[in-house]
């Protein structure tokens, strides 16, 4: 009897329902891999290409293989020192934001000094790649103390770290090995000497540090590969800014030869001596300890 009844109750149940009606599919875009919430965070990035090599001083490259992470609102941030930023949306809308804020790059060196990291190659942005700039701080302990966004697609951040606390741990000299340490020291007599100008100082030096895996060349740019594009005045020695200024003096001067048969008017300019445009140069003393320093690291700080 109870059986019966059963049956009856579910064909009554199936009648007031109606015929079978087809299931609705809603078609969404496909992040498995991407932003799938139900992998870990470091599946989903998708890098453009491989962190440049460890370099810089050496009691830095203990960093290598950790990561610092620091959550700011609804965003954690992750600095993987020598490999690349990251950052991830904490939220569960299922589209969450996570990206590569930019890949290990290069050091910025000023004044014989690692100011910074500079992490490149980021997620697109616009017209462009995202790309951050770390600056390493005194600290008791390594963190990731603070992030932001100065302008569009380029963010700063600070990681703070006791390898640095010391006043010459960053410096570059010191982190050179000896070959290119006796070279710094030729260019800088050679500027002492007024063998080279100021801007081939600073290119000499450049390939210096680019030799040691420091900087990246630059791409050139195709402006300058055009046939017939502006030359940039620039000189290396001393004898080659000579050479072209003679140049271009006997270059005015036809051209004042020209003006003067055609009886053009022409304003002259004031005479200013060879020596004037260049300068008075003084031997630079920089003392071998200046840049030679002392890292002043004891033990292991990690």
């Amino acid at each position: 009897m109870a059986a019966r009844l059963a049956r009856l109750l579910l064909l009554f149940g199936l009648t007031a329902r109606g015929p079978a009606s087809k299931m609705k599919v809603v078609e969404e875009p496909n992040t498995f891999g991407l932003n799938n919430p139900f992998l870990p965070q470091t599946s989903r990035l998708q890098p453009k290409r491989d962190p440049a090599p460890v370099s810089g001083p050496a009691h830095l490259s203990r960093l290598s293989g950790k990561c610092f992470s620091l959550v700011e609102s609804t965003y954690k941030y992750e600095f993987c020192p020598f490999h690349n930023v990251t950052q991830h949306e904490q939220t569960f809308r299922w589209n969450a934001y996570s990206g590569i804020l930019g890949i290990w790059h290069e050091w910025e060196i000023a004044n014989n000094t690692f100011r910074g990291m500079w992490m490149r190659d980021g997620d697109s942005c616009r017209s462009r790649s995202r790309q951050s700039k770390v600056e390493l701080t005194c600290g008791k302990s390594n963190r990731l103390a603070h992030v932001s966004e100065p302008s569009t697609c380029v963010y700063a951040l600070t990681f703070e770290t006791p390898l640095v606390c010391h006043p010459h741990s960053l410096l570059v000299y010191p982190a050179l090995p000896a070959a290119l340490q006796q070279r710094w020291d030729q260019v800088e007599q050679d500027l002492a000497d007024e063998l080279i100008t100021s801007q081939g100082y600073e290119k000499l030096l450049r390939a210096l540090f680019e030799d040691a895996g420091y900087l990246r060349a630059p791409e050139e740019s195709e402006s300058a590969q055009q046939e017939g594009g502006a030359q940039s005045l620039v000189f290396e020695t001393l004898e080659s800014c000579n050479k072209a200024h003679k140049e271009l003096s006997k270059e005015i001067r036809r051209l004042k030869s020209v003006l003067t048969q055609h009886g053009i008017p022409y304003t002259k300019p004031a005479e200013t001596s060879t020596s004037a445009h260049l300068g008075s140069k003084t031997p630079i003393d920089r003392a071998a300890e200046q840049l030679r320093g002392d890292p002043g690291l004891r033990g292991n700080t990690l």
